[in-house]
């Protein structure tokens, strides 16, 4: 039994926003501005998603050559190294359900708000529930559902947006604006500027869920490439407009954006001042919905990738088989399973078991981000080497080989060095543990496969670019 191709150009549009836009533009972008300032912020989030759009075109390109479930896994088992496919798969699988987990302990987190002393525990196992029903569904109502979801909050950021350029030009009457915001220069730590360069970069992460649909979507070869450059100009849009206008109706040196309630969201901020009634309570229910759509879309993804590693004969066959809905349905509760790990404010601090969950799942994605540059590289590399033309490529990514160099230093650069210096600040182990817990699944993986099948890297001129099942 196959995946069923159900999701539209609307449903895949909305899936991948659903997963990129979350904490990162709601809550994180006031803790960027308070460190940094607005002229660093900006840079930071114009580097990275300048990065991102290196990587989104460069797996558009592999996609839309190639539509397969599992993607980027699968391409690097065909252009790189089986074993390196192997570790990616899996690295991207605990990825995405340690993010559920993450996403799921902020949403216990901001119920807080109105239910102070309701166990977090509770919140996060209905939650968490709540997610896997949703999973459950046929692809086709999954994504109606998603699209509902991620479109409710991509609404309330576009009226966010006008509303606030309502007041910059004063339509609103007189509003005190705070352009000398741009004229500050903070100078941050070098582990400072790594932790913001990973918080951009999660809030990016979600863009390459375009790929991981592609088997369940109509006309992939024409469908990706569009819906890409769509998802990563929002994307992009939204991050840079929130940050520019948040910068200019309200001061930065308020400690409140550095905490975690939800009442200091520079977003609810803004909308107070600007005198919108309820605005705490109006951005706390925006936030929830916007978290529970990020988890959607990463119990999708996790539970598609875990799917096509079963059917690559990488991961018990189990988790390969169908229910009558065509939903991989042991592959779903076993990335449920992993979302237990929310559990754990049971018995730590909560804001700490969110932290560490972020960290981890913050560096297994740029470990993917990893795979995808050095997988098109190799790509590019053999198709040209065998005298192929790219004229042929249903889409061709612009700047080779500068986006796939970028995309691999920048994201090796914060692998290696993030979480240690986060630590050399900290001092805390279990954190420690966490940061680089899914570095060192991925090696495992990586080392077992290479031993097991004694794999090699596979040369340029081998690499099979005829027998590649692209059809739709």
């Amino acid at each position: 039994m196959e995946l069923q191709k159900d999701l539209d150009p609307r449903h895949l549009l909305l899936l991948a926003l659903g997963g990129s836009i979350g904490t990162g533009i709601f809550l994180a972008s006031g803790y960027t501005l308070y460190v940094a300032a607005p002229l660093l912020s900006l840079i930071i989030f114009i580097f990275i998603g300048i990065v991102v759009y290196f990587l989104s075109t460069s797996l558009s390109e592999m996609a839309a050559y190639m539509p397969v479930s599992g993607s980027f896994s699968i391409y690097a088992s065909r252009f790189v190294d089986p074993a390196l496919g192997f570790a990616l798969g899996w690295n991207y699988w605990f990825n995405w359900s340690i993010s559920i987990a993450a996403e799921i302990v902020s949403c216990s987190l901001l119920m807080k708000f109105w239910f102070l002393h309701f166990p977090i525990y509770v919140w996060s196992l209905f939650f968490l529930l709540l997610i896997l029903f949703l999973n459950l569904l046929s692809v086709s109502k999954f994504g109606e559902a998603e699209y509902w979801f991620a479109l409710f909050k991509v609404l309330v950021i576009v009226f966010f947006i006008v509303f606030c350029c309502c007041a910059l030009v004063g339509v609103l009457g007189p509003v005190k604006l705070y352009f000398s915001n741009f004229s500050l220069i903070k100078k941050v730590p070098f582990v400072v500027f790594l932790n913001l360069l990973v918080i951009a970069g999660f809030a990016f992460q979600g863009t390459e869920l375009v790929s991981i649909a592609a088997s369940e979507t109509k006309n992939p070869s024409l469908v990706i490439p569009k819906v890409t450059n769509k998802v990563f100009l929002i994307v992009f849009s939204f991050y840079i407009l929130a940050l520019i206008l948040i910068s200019s109706l309200i001061p930065l040196d308020n400690a409140k954006l550095m905490s975690e309630n939800i009442s200091s969201s520079p977003f609810t901020l803004v909308l107070a001042k600007l005198g919108i009634p309820f605005a705490a309570s109006f951005m706390n229910i925006v936030i929830i919905l916007a978290i529970l759509s990020a988890a959607n879309s990463g119990m999708y993804a996790a539970t598609r990738m875990l799917w096509s590693l079963s059917k690559e004969g990488k991961a018990y066959t189990l988790f390969a088989k169908l229910n009558k809905k065509k939903v991989p349905i042991y592959a779903l509760f076993f990335t449920f399973l992993i979302g237990i790990f929310s559990l754990l404010t049971i018995f730590f601090n909560d804001l700490k078991v969110y932290v560490w969950l972020l960290n981890s799942a913050g560096l297994s994605g740029f470990i993917s981000w990893l795979g995808i540059a050095l997988s098109h590289y190799r790509f590019r590399k053999a198709f040209c080497l065998q005298g192929k033309k790219l004229s042929s490529l249903p889409f061709v990514a612009s700047f080779f080989p500068l986006g796939p160099y970028l995309t691999f230093f920048v994201s090796l650069i914060i692998v290696v060095f993030q979480g240690l210096l986060i630590f050399k600040e900290t001092k805390d182990f279990i954190g420690l543990f966490f940061s680089y817990i899914s570095l060192m699944l991925f090696f495992v993986c990586y080392l077992y496969f290479k031993f097991k099948y004694k794999t090699k890297v596979l040369s340029l001129k081998n690499i099979d670019f005829e027998n590649v099942d692209n059809k739709e």
